[in-house]
């Protein structure tokens, strides 16, 4: 038997290469290899065991929440009142007040951009009617978009009730339109601040818990959006979430020491209220990728480097060892699927000592 270059588990490395697998980084005969020669039987052997292979990935992230975004001034004059850090506000609660004046936070996706009045028609005002339904301002409201007279008497209803002119118009200096509840992450002036249509008052997220990753591009196809994952939480708790979404674009890393390129990825959870700890605090994901039903599987450093350039392993029985050449499939969990002439499980197959 001719000696061939056994591959040491935690030396080897295995690649994706363009839908194949390469396997680089021998190790250097020593001692061991020598009596390896003289007997012709490998320092230890393992099983080839059937079953599932899972590729997966624990990867490093931040709790935080979704969706940040900024909130500007609909008014110019001093700021009397703003929400503190991490406050929760919903529908019609306050966010800010200029002058003294409040303005309330409605549900939409179109911004509050001008003063809205009998007679204007747009997305805006069937968001705002919308709201004045949910409310209990506007019960007869139809569901369109066109601000009429009966618009105009639900906002004065609206402004009566929260101390204001009833002029039954509505613009940004009482309106803010966001997705949903949120959250301020930060209040970017002071009671006191003079301000300004458009100027930044404070930075907001939803009300949902996420975990944001950096994610290495080699291990990217582990991230799919909609894919199942678990996460272990600050307090050491361990949940289920999905991947919300993944970067489209690759970038450095932010450590300084090493700018591997990485796409983002977000993960929801799938129980929120459960979801304890503290903003930006660390969280750990797991990340499970392809799964190989019911194959046959060694540990990497069974794997022989053959002379034509294909992998082998070594099977061991009866005290005497012959080489098998292997076809590589998935290598997870420092294992590697293989298939070829002879193979099942429960053969011993030789493999570096430890």
């Amino acid at each position: 038997m001719r000696p061939r270059t056994m591959i040491a588990a935690g030396v080897a490395v295995a690649a994706v290469t363009g839908g194949g697998f390469a396997v680089t980084g021998l190790a250097q005969p020593g001692p061991k290899d020598s009596a390896q020669r003289q007997t012709g039987l490998p320092p230890a052997t393992a099983p080839i065991q059937q079953g599932d292979l899972v590729s997966s990935a624990s990867v490093d992230g931040t709790l935080g929440y979704s969706r940040e975004s900024k909130l500007n001034a609909g008014a110019g004059g001093t700021l009397t009142w703003i929400a503190g850090s991490g406050s929760s506000i919903g529908r019609d609660e306050r966010l800010y007040a200029v002058d003294g004046k409040d303005v309330r936070l409605m549900y939409g996706t179109e911004p509050m951009y001008r003063v809205l009045k009998s007679g204007d028609k747009g997305s805006d005002v069937r968001q705002l009617k919308t709201n004045l339904r949910a409310l209990g301002y506007g019960g007869g409201l139809a569901d369109d978009e066109t601000f009429t007279p009966g618009t105009a008497d639900a906002v004065k209803r609206w402004q009566k009730e929260h101390g204001l002119a009833q002029s039954g118009r509505a613009g940004p200096e009482q309106i803010a339109f966001a997705t949903g509840p949120v959250r301020v992450q930060s209040a970017d002036a002071a009671v006191g601040d003079r301000t300004a249509p458009g100027q930044k008052i404070m930075t907001t997220t939803s009300s949902d818990r996420v975990v944001q990753l950096q994610l290495k591009v080699s291990d990217a196809a582990l991230a799919k959006t909609g894919g199942k994952v678990r996460v272990e939480l600050p307090d050491g708790t361990t949940t289920s979430g999905t991947v919300s979404s993944v970067g489209a674009s690759a970038k450095a890393g932010d450590d300084p020491n090493d700018k591997t390129p990485r796409i983002a990825v977000t993960v929801t959870f799938d129980d929120p209220g459960k979801v304890k700890g503290i903003d930006k605090s660390p969280a750990t994901v797991k990340l499970s990728g392809e799964t190989r039903k019911n194959v046959l599987s060694v540990p990497v450093g069974a794997l022989l480097a053959l002379d034509d350039g294909s992998f082998g392993v070594q099977v061991v029985a009866d005290g005497k060892a012959h080489e098998v050449k292997v076809r590589l499939g998935m290598f997870a969990q420092g294992r590697v699927e293989i298939s070829g002439d002879g193979l099942r499980s429960g053969l011993r197959v030789g493999v570096p000592s430890t």
